[in-house]
């Protein structure tokens, strides 16, 4: 990256730092790459078991959760898998062997993979937005694998292109100009078409989220009469397909930024818009939405006053501040947030297990938790290619230049590569990590 763009985002970063930035104003997806990235071309061997594997450090313990239900659920957003392994991405499991990262972590204790839908993340001229390209026929591939290897699939509907969270929630291109009768209308048959291929294709599917953190809005509503009515129409979708099926769905509501007042507000307007789902869910960022005792608090509100089970849909955290690729990660030594854990394996896992135990007080209340994409790591790169043309190509970095036209504030700024490779479970040469073992932990197993 040219010191002139280093200089400008490393300002952002500040600037955004000292007003307090939450998950709204530095949100998982955002990155801070620039088209300027550096021009290096990075080679890959072409051996199914890596050459040198360095020694798994399996320092990384925790204790058992006592309490938890036996339908608690333990699971990881696996959503960029594909566009990872097309960029060239090698995963290994414990032993250095090459093995598909959904088998790595089922063998370590996760029942469930999480797996975002975008409506259409295609310019006109059928290049991808990046961040995975998470369309329809991506989940049906991930959710085929994560079956075949005894997993459930918990699919994430934004109801936008792209990225949708706190700050953002860009209707889709096909859906601009409609009323709101016209949006749930649209909402009810995209998310029956879809989920109908999603389960015709034999993908074992537990939950379904209808909007993304949609704590201040969807599909760039923000009056919740309207919002409710959409929300009715793809819990209609769901219910009619679970009945098709004859298999529960469980459908999630996710919001994000835990605050008491906020969730009791947000759990009343579901409830007064009769919205029929089953799980209130949170992203819960120990580095960005508060102290566990403020979560325990706020998600126990809504199961005394609504009667809901509650989960966290999104955790991470930093095993390192190394970074991996060149691209600016969302978190990284001083950039001004609080980490109450080491930044090492047993500090992630710690952290997690943590959250855990919290929601274990909840007993049959508690759904699951889902660990945010925890193989989000640095493309190695082709002979001949660079990191950035990798990105470009195959959406393996969080946006790529071709988001622009449709989110041109922010992809079109700062588009490039993982700003997460530091939170993921596997090290940046694809070997698991020794916290990926927490889960097995956890369960005593």
């Amino acid at each position: 990256m040219r010191r002139n763009s280093c200089v400008f985002l490393l300002t952002l970063i500040a600037g955004l730092v000292m007003t307090g930035c939450s998950k709204e104003e530095v949100p998982t997806d955002t990155v801070v790459e620039s088209s300027t990235v550096a021009e290096e071309t990075v080679t890959m061997e072409s051996s199914t078991v890596a050459e040198e594997v360095p020694e798994v450090d399996h320092s990384a313990e925790v204790a058992v959760v006592e309490g938890l239900s036996e339908d608690f659920v333990f699971g990881c957003d696996m959503s960029m898998l594909i566009a990872q392994e097309n960029s060239g991405v090698v995963y290994y499991n414990e032993a250095g062997e090459e093995q598909d990262p959904l088998l790595t972590l089922a063998n370590n204790g996760v029942d469930s993979i999480r797996i975002r839908i975008w409506n259409d993340p295609y310019d006109e001229n059928g290049n991808g937005y990046g961040g995975g390209n998470n369309d329809t026929a991506t989940a049906i591939a991930i959710g085929q694998r994560a079956t075949e290897h005894g997993m459930s699939t918990f699919i994430d509907y934004h109801y936008s292109d792209f990225w949708a969270d706190p700050k953002k929630q860009m209707l889709p291109k096909a859906w601009v100009g409609m009323t709101t009768e016209e949006l749930a209308d649209a909402i009810y048959a995209f998310t029956k078409d879809s989920l109908g291929q999603i389960l015709a294709a034999g993908v074992d599917v537990s939950m379904v989220q209808l909007g993304n953190e949609i704590t201040n809005g969807m599909c760039d509503e923000v009056n919740w009469n309207n919002i409710g009515m959409m929300l009715r129409s793809g819990c209609k979708a769901v219910r009619e397909l679970e009945e098709e099926y004859g298999k529960e769905i469980q459908i999630v509501m996710h919001f994000a930024n835990p605050h008491t007042a906020d969730y009791q507000k947000l759990a009343m307007r579901l409830q007064n818009n009769e919205v029929d789902y089953d799980i209130f869910a949170t992203s819960y960022y120990p580095f960005w939405n508060g102290t566990l005792e403020n979560l325990q608090t706020v998600l126990q509100g809504i199961i005394d006053n609504y009667g809901k089970k509650v989960m966290v849909a999104e955790i991470s955290y930093p095993y390192t501040f190394e970074d991996g690729d060149n691209n600016q990660n969302s978190l990284y030594e001083n950039c001004g947030q609080r980490f109450d854990y080491e930044i090492s394996e047993q500090g992630q896992a710690e952290a997690v297990r943590d959250c855990v135990e919290v929601l274990a007080t909840y007993g049959e209340n508690a759904a699951g938790i889902f660990y945010w994409e925890p193989a989000w790591i640095p493309v190695p790169g082709d002979t001949g290619m660079t990191r950035s043309e990798i990105w470009e190509k195959y959406g393996s970095g969080w946006a790529s230049s071709y988001a622009a036209a449709y989110d041109p504030n922010d992809a079109g700024k700062y588009y490039g590569g993982s700003a997460w490779d530091n939170q993921a479970l596997f090290d940046h040469e694809g070997n698991p990590l020794s916290s990926i073992q927490m889960f097995d932990m956890m369960k005593g197993e």
